[in-house]
């Protein structure tokens, strides 16, 4: 309260009271924190009646066709391979077809060198003209023919023909004693690479950089490189041997030739039982005819050929590179006969091999065709299983038309097998077969077969029309 002074008109002072103004209370904000709290606990009583509210989906039941299948993988070949070797040694000195070239029947695919089986040649024929004129010699001179001078002059000039062939098949060899150690050298160098990069691989493989696939690979090629480098070393054994020969002949022929020369001068001649020189002359001339025709088909070995219309899908060798036959043929090229006809083989698990039969249709698809679905039926189920790491699996063959060649040798397929299927089954959507627990986890209605179990089978297929088709969503 104040008091105020102011003068009055006659002279006097006068005081006015003030009355100072009362505060009053801000009710306009408590009712606005009223509403917000009514408002919210609104919110939350809608929120929770609309959790609470069951939605229900109706759909009707459906009939169409079901299929219970099996999945595999597996790898496509061709249906006809023809592994193409040689059955003579030597150093490949052509190669007249290479990757993916079509060949037919007995076209040229590679050849040997054939210096030393020429030689051998020249040597088997020389040897037989000699035993030839010995025995037109022993003739003569039993019938009374031309004098013994003579036909010790036929004798010298074969066996001087025999010491050319035996020095030409000398050479030869010397040369192919050089040409096998240089392949020795080369081998042994390729092996050295490929153990190198065998071993770094392996590191790699320890630090995760690269896969499994590619150490089996570069030890492929290392066995490839020791199997050359054995190839290379017996190649060179082989012709030393024969240079060892060769020497032997050349100086067998050598002495002969003297022999001959010496008998020139002689007047006249021992005389000898015909019948018996007559049958040595006859065997020497056989022996010598058969290692004629063994030389002969040496020589024809060197060339290699197509045993069939097909076409190359491997080739194993290159120019220069040395092969060994002495053990077993080594094979050069591979031929798949018809690549218009492809072979998948499937490895199926031997928990579903028991379902998995002739004829069923299969369809498969390959990761350069991911959106190509490929179709064949079952040709074949193998009886032979196959163990690794103690799964079994079983091989199931399928035929494949390849007409437009999409298919390649080597792809991998990931396959569907239809096992069973049913025509007409009655079908509900899976959703009405699951359901929230009150406890808010989700599961999956089980339900006994024949009830239109989850699975899809061909049983609940066939009594799926007990099923009501109203289901909670």
């Amino acid at each position: 309260m104040q008091t105020l002074e102011r003068p009055a008109t006659n002279g006097r002072v006068s005081s006015v009271v003030l009355e100072s103004p009362r505060r009053r209370p801000r009710w306009w904000i408590i009712g606005a924190a009223l509403l917000l709290v009514a408002a919210i606990v609104v919110s939350v009583i809608v929120v929770r009646a609309q959790a609470g509210a069951v939605e229900y989906v109706t759909v009707p039941v459906q009939s169409g066709s079901l299929a219970q299948t099996v999945t595999a993988s597996g790898t496509l070949n061709p249906q006809n391979t023809i592994s193409v070797g040689t059955q003579v040694s030597g150093t490949i000195s052509e190669i007249d077809a290479d990757f993916n070239a079509h060949v037919k029947k007995g076209q040229v695919l590679a050849k040997i060198d054939p210096t030393t089986f020429q030689a051998a040649l020249d040597s088997a024929r020389a040897s037989l003209a000699q035993s030839e004129a010995q025995a037109q010699a022993s003739n003569a001179t039993a019938s009374g023919g031309p004098s013994s001078v003579a036909v010790a002059q036929a004798q010298a000039q074969a066996q001087a023909d025999a010491v050319r062939a035996a020095q030409a098949t000398a050479a030869a060899s010397n040369t192919a004693i050089a040409t096998a150690q240089a392949n020795v050298t080369k081998a042994q160098s390729a092996l050295a690479l490929a153990q190198q990069t065998v071993a770094r691989d392996r590191q790699l493989l320890a630090q995760g950089y690269i896969a499994q696939s590619q150490v089996d690979t570069d030890q492929s090629s290392e066995v490839a490189a020791q199997t050359a480098l054995e190839a290379a070393q017996t190649a060179v054994t082989q012709a030393q041997a024969q240079s060892k020969a060769s020497v032997a002949q050349v100086a067998q022929a050598t002495s002969q030739q003297a022999a001959s020369s010496a008998q020139t001068g002689v007047s006249s001649a021992s005389a000898a039982s015909e019948s018996a020189v007559h049958d040595a002359n006859v065997a020497a001339i056989g022996m010598q005819q058969a290692q004629v025709t063994t030389a002969q088909a040496n020589l024809d070995h060197t060339i290699i050929t197509s045993p069939v219309d097909g076409t190359v899908i491997s080739r194993v060798v290159s120019i220069g590179q040395t092969v060994a036959a002495s053990l077993q043929t080594p094979t050069l090229f591979t031929i798949a006969q018809n690549l218009e006809k492809m072979e998948l083989d499937l490895s199926v698990g031997e928990p579903d091999i028991g379902r998995v039969a002739p004829g069923d249709a299969v369809s498969f698809t390959v990761l350069a065709y991911p959106n190509r679905v490929f179709t064949a039926n079952v040709a074949q189920v193998r009886q032979n299983p196959t163990t690794v790491s103690n799964v079994v699996t079983y091989t199931v063959v399928v035929y494949v038309d390849n007409k437009d060649g999409a298919l390649r040798p080597g792809m991998t397929a990931n396959a569907t097998v239809q096992v069973a299927h049913v025509d007409g089954a009655t079908i509900v959507p899976l959703a009405a077969f699951t359901y929230a627990p009150p406890a808010g986890s989700f599961s999956r209605n089980r339900r006994n077969r024949g009830q239109g179990g989850s699975s899809g089978s061909q049983y609940g297929a066939r009594n799926a029309n007990a099923n009501s088709s109203a289901r909670p969503a």
